[in-house]
């Protein structure tokens, strides 16, 4: 009898503890049962040769990437050990990175933020009033406030500032919980929520005020998402609650369905006045995001561009790869180009009409590893946004519950009961460590490739493995001409500066 009290004792001890703890979302949502997840979890190793599944085989993400992830958020050991477990020569697509064999014997810039700002100005090509320079190439991407639960937006929000990053809003709209010290790109989706009128329309004195009232760096016009393009945002009605109504302008608990397409323009001629309408309003850089189909689109943009004055101040190319809240599978798994395919085909019509360098470039679909984000930069890019991998960083464990609002780490849900278990300050700790770890081997990856900043990368620098023992550069494979890439049109000289003199203001 006196064994069974204390072991009921033991077991009111640890669910004290549990519920009471902010470190671990999973615990204090689920006392006691909870622990079995970190227990089978610290045992994988040892019992791998028994499952099914190897360490890269998981979708959407592998084992090995989501440990990545997880330990740089915690400040652990990230390393592997005993060489790789994948198959370099029989694997189709496999990256190399071909590094300079004789290195450098200069360390680049950098401080304890390994602080790596972006090339390029943004709204800088059409001198906009309040063009800047973000001071990292790393962001957070567009993920809403109802889609995401409000700890988990005041997460990112608080980590993004102690990392020095900017906050994609997601098309939701402006939320008090994005206003904790982190700079925003506000994202105006089909639904123009944040700036509605009643009857669904673009208010734009509404938006220009909220501009003005709010840290917007930036502002998104959302054309379409990787994950399911040709749909407008889908918000379960079990998400809706009273105040993501109030924000969005909808009713609470009904299931929120975003048109397809914009009602303020329609054509690309539209959509151009649309932008410089905003830009000019608002003074803020004005870019559009969206996933590649077919590309009559973007050759008439890439058209205008080369012979208007109107122009968009960056593209953000949204992967097929990508992820959402709430998807149909078919739109998942089979509309929109995957992220290399598609954004090279956009890159290749402005490079070949000679405006890449009139646009700061970001994309997004599962870049945010060291090794994917290099491909991207070798491909053209400026900025890479980061989605998932930002929620993993929070504390999401690829349940895959999105859609249904029973995520059992209070990130992508409404439930009151599952969302106490994510504290925002811990978990926007955990954010800024994984941007700051994500940036530092970025900055490690170009050591290793002989130069000192992703923008001064070419398509050569990366080689695509077959299973047949053969290889070509990025450059064969995406049809690239020599010159197309960023040290065609990116001064060196002034990209170290900008390094130091970042570096030396954090520091002091």
């Amino acid at each position: 009898m006196i064994w069974l009290l204390v072991a009921l004792g033991a077991l009111l001890v640890v669910v004290l503890y549990d519920v009471t703890q902010k470190q671990h979302a999973i615990l204090r949502n689920f006392p006691i049962i909870g622990h079995f997840r970190y227990w089978l979890e610290a045992i994988g190793p040892e019992l791998r040769q028994y499952i099914v599944t190897s360490n890269d085989e998981e979708l959407p993400f592998s084992r090995d990437q989501r440990r990545w992830v997880y330990a740089s958020a915690k400040k652990e050991n990230n390393y592997s050990g005993f060489g790789t477990d994948n198959a370099l020569e029989t694997s189709p697509n496999y990256i190399i990175l071909k590094h300079r064999t004789l290195g450098s014997h200069e360390d680049a810039p950098h401080d304890e933020t390994w602080s790596l700002p972006v090339a390029k100005i943004l709204g800088g090509h059409r001198e906009r009033r309040h063009a800047f320079r973000p001071d990292s190439v790393a962001y957070v991407s567009g993920m809403s406030f109802g889609s995401l639960s409000a700890p988990a937006v005041e997460a990112l929000n608080r980590g993004c500032r102690i990392a020095g990053c900017l906050h994609n809003t997601g098309e939701g709209g402006i939320a008090p919980h994005h206003l904790h010290g982190g700079d925003l790109i506000w994202q105006l989706g089909t639904g123009y929520f944040g700036a509605r009128t009643e009857t669904g329309g673009f208010d734009l004195d509404e938006c220009v005020r909220k501009v003005d009232e709010h840290p917007v760096k930036a502002m998104e016009i959302k054309l379409s998402q990787g994950a399911k393009p040709g749909l407008g945002g889908v918000l379960p009605g079990k998400k809706v609650t009273p105040e993501i109504a109030r924000i969005r302008g909808v009713e609470v608990g009904e299931t929120v369905i975003s048109p397809s397409g914009h009602r303020a323009f329609s054509t690309v001629d539209e959509l151009l006045d649309f932008v410089e309408t905003l830009a000019d309003r608002t003074g803020r850089p004005v870019g559009i995001k969206s996933a590649v189909g077919e590309l009559g689109f973007w050759e008439e943009l890439a058209d205008r561009m080369a012979n208007e004055e109107r122009g968009v101040d960056f593209i953000h190319i949204d992967g097929g790869e990508g992820g959402t809240g709430a998807a149909p599978f078919v739109f998942s798994d089979h509309v929109a180009l995957p992220f290399n395919m598609g954004f090279s085909r956009v890159y290749r019509a402005f490079a070949e009409r000679g405006v890449h360098e009139k646009v700061v470039w970001a994309g997004a679909g599962k870049l945010g590893f060291p090794e994917r984000a290099m491909t991207a930069f070798c491909l053209g890019i400026d900025m890479i946004a980061v989605g998932r991998e930002a929620m993993m960083a929070i504390g999401c464990i690829q349940a895959q519950r999105c859609h249904t609002g029973h995520c059992p780490t209070g990130v992508a849900t409404q439930n009151k009961w599952l969302v106490r278990g994510l504290d925002p300050r811990d978990k926007g700790a955990r954010l800024a460590n994984y941007m700051i770890t994500f940036r530092k081997e970025i900055i490690l990856l170009c050591r290793a490739c002989g130069v000192d900043h992703p923008s001064l990368l070419s398509a050569e620098e990366i080689e695509i493995v077959d299973e047949k023992f053969g290889s070509r550069t990025l450059r064969d494979v995406f049809g690239y001409q020599h010159g197309w890439e960023h040290p065609s049109r990116v001064d060196q000289a002034a990209i170290l500066d900008v390094m130091e003199s970042r570096t030396k203001r954090s520091v002091h």
